[in-house]
């Protein structure tokens, strides 16, 4: 560190210069640690290979080049665009992202062998797909990170991303079944040469306008009305916001058929509601609807009884709709605590092994021990997520970062939850693992307004003015926003 500038004052002496508080970006770290996830990634390859083939293939050196050519971008971006966001975010999604890679690969040729087989389609490698799809939500992450400079700006607009998610939301279950459902689920734009899913779109949309909207209108929510049960319960005429949640929750339920979807959407809201107003009332009132709203479609609509019924006991048909159930439960039950080992299990007996029972398949060659790691990788994502939404000034900043790092936490619950029997099936994909465009992209777009969101929390104050005053703590040492409760 270099001494203090002085100058000279004639009445007071010398006197010193203030200078920035000097706070560490940590690009180094993150570039160590993208470089580790990269090699262990590559060694993955190699013995998924080494099991399935007997051999090590020239498609391991292009995969893994690949992978360290694109995040190894990614990392230029972030130390362009946001030098001082925290640096464990990026490298732990890498990995999960490199990971799902791995297992994509490992079932390709499986899940071909396996069509031919049963004589069905033969579908093509998933892999070179997931590699492209990769770039595509990196590419978007480097954009969204150039165009917002700043997250605040994003509350200007929370009304138009909230009306556009709506429309996004809503659109596949409005549109025919032709053009919106893939296997049994109306969550689809099925467009020419390409399918995506708008509702992951809509997730990030939402998210925006709520925070916003909660900043705005957060008087309104801490409005405290009668007490019940030790509760301050809010007002009627202030359950509006949530009684529209509800409502769109239920009606994704029941026209799009996707109980994932509706989970997450009504979740997010429920917990930035806690967030900005600290009352345990709304998340009681929020799942008292939910749970009543569950019930009335259970008894009015077939799907929902029988995404219930398998639930409850899918080996009642095994063969039919109880088989994707059962065969995870098998598959899990044969990785034991070890795992098989890569390319040395059976995965591809699960229907959808490499979206939405991704999990199921790691569980089965990496065994209780690599899920488990896998999920202290989410752990640790959502962690650093949170801190941000902590050491960030602005409220709108923490309840935006609070919220995405819970849709993640949220989602990775409903997905695993299912593939264990936890909670009914749904058709949600984990982050950043399975395979899948919409869902990839989307999140690359959430992690880069994260990243932004973390830059701002532990960049360095500016300077005071010259004078008597102290100068300021860097970002990430100032006292947050305090929320008060009513009285």
């Amino acid at each position: 560190m270099g001494r203090p500038a002085t100058g000279t004052n004639p009445s007071l002496g010398p006197v010193s210069t203030p200078q920035a508080p000097q706070v560490q970006t940590r690009r180094g770290t993150e570039l160590a640690m993208l470089g580790f996830a990269a090699g262990l990634v590559t060694l993955a390859l190699a013995i998924s290979d080494a099991n399935q083939e007997q051999e090590l293939t020239r498609q391991i050196l292009y995969y893994g080049a690949a992978f360290m050519a694109l995040f190894g971008l990614a990392h230029l971006a972030v130390r362009k665009w946001a030098p001082y966001a925290d640096p464990l975010i990026l490298p732990c999604v890498a990995l999960i992202n490199g990971l799902g890679l791995v297992m994509i690969n490992r079932l390709d040729p499986a899940v071909i062998q396996r069509a031919k087989d049963l004589q069905r389609f033969v579908p093509s490698e998933s892999a070179p797909k997931q590699v492209v799809w990769t770039a595509a939500g990196l590419v978007l992450f480097a954009v969204v990170m150039w165009l917002v400079k700043d997250h605040r700006m994003l509350a200007k607009y929370g009304y138009t991303a909230g009306l556009v998610g709506l429309v996004a939301l809503a659109l596949p279950g409005l549109l025919p079944s032709s053009l919106s459902e893939v296997n049994g689920a109306k969550i689809w734009l099925r467009l020419p040469g390409m399918s995506i899913q708008p509702g992951e779109f809509a997730k990030i949309l939402l998210l925006i306008f709520f925070a916003a909207f909660l900043v705005s209108k957060r008087d309104l929510f801490m409005a405290a009305g009668r007490k019940f049960a030790g509760m301050e319960l809010p007002r009627a005429r202030d359950l509006a916001p949530l009684l529209v949640a509800w409502a769109l929750s239920v009606g994704v339920l029941v026209l799009e058929k996707d109980l994932g979807t509706s989970l997450l959407f009504f979740g997010i809201v429920l917990v930035m509601l806690y967030i900005a107003t600290e009352r345990v009332a709304w998340l009681v009132i929020g799942l008292s609807f939910f749970i009543g709203g569950c019930l009335v479609a259970y008894q009015l609509f077939g799907h929902v009884q029988t995404r219930v019924q398998t639930w409850l006991d899918p080996f009642a048909d095994y063969f039919g709709k109880g088989n994707q159930i059962s065969q995870s439960l098998f598959s899990l039950g044969t990785g034991g605590l070890g795992g098989t080992g890569i390319g040395a299990g059976r995965p591809e007996l699960v229907t959808f092994s490499q979206s939405d029972f991704i999990i199921a398949a790691i569980g089965e060659e990496f065994g209780f021990i690599g899920l488990a790691a896998l999920l202290i990788l989410y752990l640790l994502l959502v962690m650093r997520g949170l801190r941000s939404a902590l050491a960030v000034r602005d409220t709108f900043g923490k309840l935006l970062a609070g919220g995405l790092a819970f849709a993640v936490c949220w989602q990775v619950f409903i997905v695993v939850g299912g593939v264990t029997k936890l909670i009914p099936l749904t058709g949600l994909t984990a982050p950043f693992l399975s395979h899948g465009g919409s869902s990839l992209i989307a999140n690359y777009a959430a992690i880069a307004l994260l990243l932004r969101i973390s830059d701002a929390a532990r960049r360095p104050a500016p300077l005071a003015p010259k004078g008597p005053k102290p100068q300021q703590a860097p970002i990430a040492e100032a006292s947050t926003v305090l929320v008060e409760r009513p009285t």
